[in-house]
């Protein structure tokens, strides 16, 4: 594809907006309803819960990935992953974290920003136990984020756990692997709007718990 094709391809947003007066006080409610309506919408492939993690090593190095949000409070917002892998060991080397939601068919996206912590180990069992069999075998069996010598290592080390846990349809939880929350410093809710106008309301956590909201210009 030429830089030219790239360059005209366009898309103009005219399904929404996003006015003051239509948002709360405060993200987590519009984030829910604005999920809802995700889930509504989206049609597959899209995954109306598919989000971008963007994490940081020690030399500042950004490193971005799609995850699954898997859980959803008043405190945050909860994923799963290895605490072994690459984004394990960045979030223990420097906790800041962000995710963006991008909602194609509602011209719609969400950008979070804030702190990450390790979720309890009675929430990671909860979650892990309703997981379909095989994805908490393979949670045993790869080593996220080492180099394989080829997909028949990862085969290999499915069969051995496979065979340790034949018959056993709980297996336990490796202490490896559970699940994180990104408590929110910062939510901007984007919508598209025409002539690329775009409408975009940003929420601030204050020292007292509450939240500053303000517009951003496009």
């Amino acid at each position: 594809m030429s830089t030219e094709q790239l360059a005209n391809m366009r898309r103009n947003y005219t399904r929404d907006g996003l006015l003051e007066e239509h948002a709360p006080l405060e993200p987590f409610a519009l984030f829910e309803r604005w999920f809802n309506d995700a889930v509504a919408t989206e049609l597959p492939p899209v995954e109306p819960n598919a989000m971008m993690l963007a994490t940081a090593d020690e030399a500042g190095q950004p490193h971005c990935r799609v995850l699954l949000l898997k859980g959803l409070d008043a405190q945050g917002f909860v994923f799963y992953s290895n605490y072994n892998s690459a984004k394990g060991q960045q979030l223990a080397q420097q906790s800041r974290a962000a995710m963006t939601f991008f909602w194609p068919a509602l011209e719609r996206q969400v950008r979070i920003e804030g702190v990450v912590e390790q979720v309890s180990a009675e929430e990671s069992d909860a979650y892990f136990n309703v997981r379909p069999l095989g994805s908490r075998l393979g949670a045993w069996a790869s080593e996220q984020s080492q180099p394989l010598s080829g997909r028949d290592e990862l085969e290999s080390a499915l069969a051995l756990i496979e065979q340790r846990y034949a018959g056993n349809q709980h297996p336990p939880r490796p202490a490896h692997w559970g699940g994180y929350r990104l408590l929110p410093q910062r939510i901007e809710f984007w919508q598209g709007r025409t002539c690329r106008l775009h409408d975009r309301l940003n929420y601030l956590l204050q020292a007292d718990g509450s939240w500053y909201r303000e517009r951003l210009a496009p």
